[in-house]
């Protein structure tokens, strides 16, 4: 590839990058309590993941998560102030995304900024009819990122470096199976790379973060740090479109404590995943659009729900 196509290039992964990283934000309310936590397998991490261009723009992106997942009746978790086995959850997490890129470079370093409107619709139900179903569509945790920094290794080579917040504003109940918020405070260090390889049109990112939670104040159950950690690799071709796959592994660092936690043995569990991405991105009139279509099946899970999830998500720049 000439020098001055892969400059174009760049520039336009660049104003593009940030349109596809609010989708780090879209993960279910599903709380360690409750069986799982914030992220869903394979959901975080997002196309130019570590790039954060130079330019002065506003991103604002839709995007919805589909989750249909099973806990199996031999494993135990507490929820709605009790511990029961045997848990369906079908949930639709939809997310409003709004990012600022600052327009300034610093010693290589770009920056920007974020905040996420979450509304959720939750179907859980027990296997053996213990406790009642529940359904609920509500508001969820309010999530936000303060600064992203982003820094250039090279003209291929891009980081990303980030706290990403949740804040306990989503509608909460302490005795309901269906809650779109947890009830805590998440605070997630995260750390996005992605690698560029013009010549055949390959991305290659990672996404990891570290979850930290705040003990519920209701319950006093306090979710152990949850590590998060998600690959991507997509081959991109003429007309905008891409093909990709998705990888995904959640492993919870230690044991849940205080509250219920002391009867179901500290809730520590993993899960690993794999699936197919297709994307998209150009021009409508003259704005830039992006959008992309992922499904992740987990396959590899304990003391988690096993499950299907199946991610939509469309974004547009305005400068």
């Amino acid at each position: 590839m000439k020098a001055h196509s892969v400059r174009q290039w760049q520039c336009h992964t660049a104003r593009l990058a940030l349109a596809m990283c609010a989708l780090s934000a879209a993960q279910a309310s599903m709380a360690t309590e409750g069986g799982v936590g914030r992220p869903i397998t394979g959901m975080q991490v997002t196309p130019y993941a570590g790039v954060v261009p130079p330019t002065a723009d506003w991103i604002v992106s839709i995007t919805s998560i589909y989750y249909e997942g099973s806990l199996g009746a031999s494993k135990s978790i507490p929820i709605a102030g009790t511990v029961t086995a045997g848990i369906n959850y079908n949930i639709s997490y939809n997310l409003i995304n709004a990012i600022r890129t600052w327009g300034i470079t610093a010693g290589g370093w770009n920056f920007a900024s974020s905040f996420g409107v979450p509304v959720q619709y939750t179907d859980v139900s027990s296997f053996h009819g213990r406790l009642p179903n529940d359904t609920a569509t509500q508001f969820s945790d309010l999530f936000f990122t303060p600064v992203v920094a982003g820094y250039h290794l090279s003209k291929t080579d891009h980081i990303a470096l980030s706290v990403q917040m949740y804040a306990p504003t989503g509608a909460y109940n302490p005795n309901r199976l269906a809650n779109a918020g947890q009830n805590t405070w998440t605070f997630i260090p995260t750390l996005a790379y992605t690698k560029l390889i013009p010549a055949q049109n390959i991305e290659l990112s990672v996404n990891y973060g570290i979850e930290f939670y705040t003990a519920n104040s209701d319950t006093h159950y306090h979710n152990a740090p949850l590590s998060v950690l998600d690959l991507m690799a997509v081959k991109r071709f003429s007309g905008g479109w891409g093909l990709g796959v998705i990888g995904g592994y959640i492993q919870q660092l230690g044991n849940d404590t205080g509250g219920l936690a002391e009867f179901t043995g500290g809730s520590r569990g993993h899960s690993v995943g794999i699936g197919p991405m297709v994307s998209w991105s150009g021009k409508v009139s003259k704005t830039p659009v992006s959008a992309s279509l992922r499904w992740v099946n987990e396959f590899e899970v304990e003391n988690r729900p096993k499950g299907n999830a199946v991610q939509l998500s469309i974004s547009a720049t305005f400068q």
